[in-house]
């Protein structure tokens, strides 16, 4: 073992040129483009350890539109390099720029979209991301690191902030502009093609393109079945080229990075640059295995290295089946080893140590023959005179292009499915280009080491270096951190009516989730909270939720995790992946999801709960096995909703407060619940019911679509399963949540009330919010946020705004049809008869807000990350900590 070492020892000094004075060559700068999934975060902190006078990182920039969300993915990466001590280095996400219909790209798009579906917004279909599960891996798992981020990563100063985050191609142009660089995509390749397509006097400053994904000649191991099993066993992508485990059904040529964006990546490929590929053909050579696991769990000697194992093990602990070690590679982070060591040699022909290489004619398949019969799948040619971009009428972007997983068109029955998109192809002749292929793994040299592969050698080694090692976790760098659960003690106070909040966790969901905290508890008894991922926010800003309790000292409060997708969009046979029918009218970039997830760049001055979401999992629950700690794992919706109406005393019913899209409701109903004997009335925040052709709804992403109101399209089914219910129903429409969204008359209240740090905090965020609406146009809709506090306060204070009710038989339209979808009608024969709010006293509803938030009842026990930041870097005194909330909080 020590001969092992020490060999190694003098690989890393010969490859990585640890402080080697005879090597003069300038280092290499290196932009990394990465959709930050695990393995991305492995090649991250692989590259950051080299040094720097060989590797020097320069910039990240991150790939949106497959397994990541921009909000999250980017806070995640300023965390990663806080750690590492280099927030030298800028990140780069998103942008609003737009590729208007005759194909002019303008600055700054922002690649939430693929090449062929960006239009002159950020909303859009998900024809290649509905590949993505949702949950168990996917994009849950991704944006919050399986819930490790949050508990493992130091939280830096650096964050997400509306307006004045670098943007992708900003980072790419002000990087490459400074010299010669190269560029590492180990996620989707829209980022840089744009760059390519946009900036054509920067193209001879890149070096190089190093590119994982693609298959070429590979085989797809996975999904094979044992040679002694039935005749009835299915191989699934067995034998394949691709690894789209959720759609070998329809595609099983292609690789998950190519197939996000097949077009982006044909820029790539063939714009001239020279390009080394990593594919699953030499990942494949490379699976984790249990010596490999086992080596890492024993060598974990810096903050990086824990992180990374600590990331594996949550991968294979939650992994779907018992294939794990036959199923999981080294895809990316054998990428940046494979071209660091590439860099070192300066070799011509790919000479490294850890991949065998070879030179290919490969090209990407980005649409299906027979070409130039425009079908409507293919948006570069369908109703058009003249191609976009200028393509050939009948070349070989003209023909079908996969419409999503269920494309009949790709489907064929009882056979493997037959579309290519996205596959890196081995072809003859000029349709090609020249890449370097790495071919398969090189083996261990060290014929004694346990590691039967020399490059998982070098990649322990690298992570547990000194040099360049990550400074602290984020409760190590603060000297005194302590866990701390805040639970109140109501005594002898008499509760009032039990509440259940059911919120999509917009901006106004969160607003009125502390105004509910802020009532007394002789009035509402908050209870639990239900979380719809169907709406404005991705299911992992359900943390800043764990956050805002723990800030009002209400850790005992539930959680409860709803559907991903609305009521039918999942894929029958793979119910983590779906359609995105009514979701996609919600933008990705600014004053969408990219906003929403870090709460309009505020959520990260919140202070910090224990409670966030993991993917620990436990088999009581359904998973394959127990993860470390199963007590940790996300409670659903639906177990929330038992857990608290089977804890209701006899007699005693639940009001619930509906403020999102009603998916959770719905699937309450469908559960088969006796709702009516635990429920006594239902507000349902949302709906429009026009008066006239003038009075529209606030659907402005679906023009077609002008009466619809968010809430109610964006799940219409669930919507007319509650509206149609037995349940008593309240509802509060757009056209009452109108009247009272106004910015400056709430901000003025606000201004004149007590200074508690919840008044404080929605202070903050409603200014920011107005000041977003006034400088930029991707921000007019905040008005509706706005409206939607309105719900908690009725709720709370209906006594004391004087609203006008009136019942009337109201019918909600799901009928498929994007146009009428998640309108409401009146009709006076297959209406259900509810009360519908009509107006208020707005005056006395802002006073009523504003003067509650500034109550000394109820208020914050801790007010923000920087507060709880001095309580851990103070040494406490000899005494039991008391929060400063009251006499009714136990610590």
């Amino acid at each position: 073992m020590r001969l092992q070492r020490v060999f190694i020892w003098v690989l890393l000094i010969s490859v990585i040129g640890l402080e080697i004075s005879v090597i003069e060559a300038l280092p290499k700068r290196i932009l990394v483009d990465t959709d930050v999934v695990t393995d991305d975060i492995f090649a991250l902190l692989y590259l950051l350890k080299l040094n720097t006078s060989l590797i020097d990182l320069k910039a990240v920039t991150i790939s949106t539109n497959t397994w990541t969300d921009g909000g999250h993915s980017v806070n995640q990466v300023y965390d990663i390099l806080y750690m590492m001590d280099r927030d030298d280095i800028p990140v780069g996400v998103g942008g609003e720029g737009v590729i208007l219909p005759n194909g002019t790209i303008l600055p700054d798009v922002g690649g939430y979209l693929p090449l062929i579906d960006q239009g002159i917004s950020t909303f859009g279909n998900c024809r290649y991301r509905q590949a993505i599960p949702l949950v168990l891996g996917g994009r849950l798992d991704t944006d919050t690191n399986y819930g490790l981020r949050r508990g493992f990563l130091p939280q830096g100063f650096r964050k997400y902030s509306p307006l004045h985050q670098p943007t992708t191609q900003q980072v790419m142009i002000d990087t490459i502009s400074k010299g010669p660089t190269t560029i590492f995509l180990i996620g989707t390749h829209t980022n840089f093609a744009i760059f390519l397509m946009s900036n054509p006097q920067l193209k001879k400053n890149i070096e190089h393109i190093y590119v994982m994904g693609g298959g070429v000649r590979s085989k797809n191991p996975t999904g094979c079945f044992p040679k002694n099993s039935s005749s009835s066993c299915k191989p699934q992508q067995c034998g394949y080229p691709g690894n789209l485990y959720t759609s070998y059904t329809s595609n099983p040529y292609a690789e998950f990075n190519i197939f996000g964006d097949p077009f982006a990546a044909y820029q790539v490929f063939h714009s001239g640059i020279p390009v080394t590929l990593v594919p699953l053909d030499a990942t494949n050579t490379i699976p984790i295995n249990e010596k490999f696991f086992d080596s890492f769990e024993r060598n974990q000697h810096t903050y990086e290295a824990q992180y990374a194992f600590q990331s594996l093990k949550i991968n294979r602990d939650t992994w779907f089946d018992d294939q794990f070690y036959t199923s999981y590679f080294m895809w990316d982070s054998f990428t940046s080893g494979i071209a660091s060591s590439i860099m070192h040699h300066s070799s011509a022909n790919g000479e490294n140590e850890f991949a065998e290489m070879e030179y290919m004619n490969v090209t990407v398949v980005t649409s299906n023959a027979p070409y130039g019969i425009s079908d409507g799948s293919n948006p570069l040619f369908s109703g058009r005179a003249t191609p976009k971009f200028d393509l050939q009428k009948d070349g070989v972007h003209s023909g079908h292009v996969q419409t999503g997983l269920l494309d009949p068109f790709c489907i064929l029955m009882n056979e493997i499915g037959k579309c290519q998109d996205g596959y890196t192809k081995e072809v003859t002749g000029v349709d090609g280009a020249g890449v370097l292929v790495a071919t398969k793994a090189k083996p261990n040299r060290d014929t004694s080491s346990l590691l039967d592969r020399f490059f998982f050698a070098s990649f322990l080694d690298v992570l547990n270096l000194p040099q360049h090692t990550g400074r602290f976790n984020f409760t190590t760098q603060f000297p005194y951190y302590k866990e701390v659960f805040y639970k109140p003690d109501f005594g002898s106070r008499k509760l009032g009516k039990s509440v259940v909040f059911d919120m999509d966790m917009s901006a106004g969901d969160f607003i009125s989730l502390i105004y509910l905290l802020k009532v007394p508890v002789e009035v509402i008894n908050l209870k639990g909270i239900l979380v719809s991922a169907t709406g404005w926010a991705n299911a992992a800003t359900i943390d800043i939720i764990y956050d805002i309790l723990h800030m009002m000292g209400r850790d005992d409060i539930p959680v409860g995790l709803g559907d991903i997708f609305a009521l039918g969009q999942p894929n029958p046979s793979f119910p983590s992946v779906g359609d995105c029918k009514y979701i996609k009218a919600i933008p990705q970039g600014s004053g969408g999801h990219l906003d929403a997830d870090t709460l309009y760049g505020v959520s990260r001055d919140l202070p910090r709960s224990p409670r966030r979401y993991t993917a620990e999992n436990s088999v009581k629950y359904g998973a394959p096995r127990d993860t470390e700690h199963p007590e940790l794992r996300q409670p659903l919706a639906l177990e929330v909703w038992q857990s608290i109406s089977n804890s209701m005393d006899p007699g005693s019913k639940i009001t619930l407060l509906a403020n999102g899209p009603l998916t959770n409701l719905a699937q309450i109903i469908l559960s088969k619940e006796n709702l009516s004997s635990v429920v006594e009335n239902v507000y349902v925040v949302g709906g429009h019911i026009s008066y006239g052709t003038k009075d529209r709804g606030n659907l402005f992403s679906v023009p077609s679509n002008e009466y619809a109101e968010f809430n109610m399209f964006l799940d219409p089914i669930a919507a007319k399963t509650v509206l149609e219910s037995e349940l008593d129903i309240t509802l509060i429409p757009l056209n009452v949540q109108r009247q009272v969204s106004s910015y400056s008359d709430i901000l003025k209240k606000l201004q004149l009330t007590e200074k508690t740090p919840e008044a404080v905090f929605t202070y903050r965020l409603l200014s920011r919010l107005y000041h977003l609406q006034q400088k930029h146009h991707r921000y007019h809709h905040m008005d509706t946020f706005l409206g939607e506090i309105l719900g908690a306060v009725i709720l709370a204070s209906d006594q004391h705004l004087n609203p006008a009710y009136q019942v009337k038989p109201v019918k909600v339209l799901a009928t498929g049809n994007l146009s009428e979808d998640g309108q409401i009608v009146i009709d006076e024969k297959h209406g259900k008869f509810m009360k519908v709010l009509e107006t208020l006293n707005e005056q006395r509803y802002y006073g009523e807000f504003a003067n509650l938030l500034g109550e000394k009842m109820q208020s914050a026990v801790i007010g923000s990350f920087g507060e709880q930041k001095k309580i851990w870097s103070t040494r406490p005194a000899y005494k039991s900590y008391v929060s400063e909330s009251s006499e009714d909080m136990e610590v």
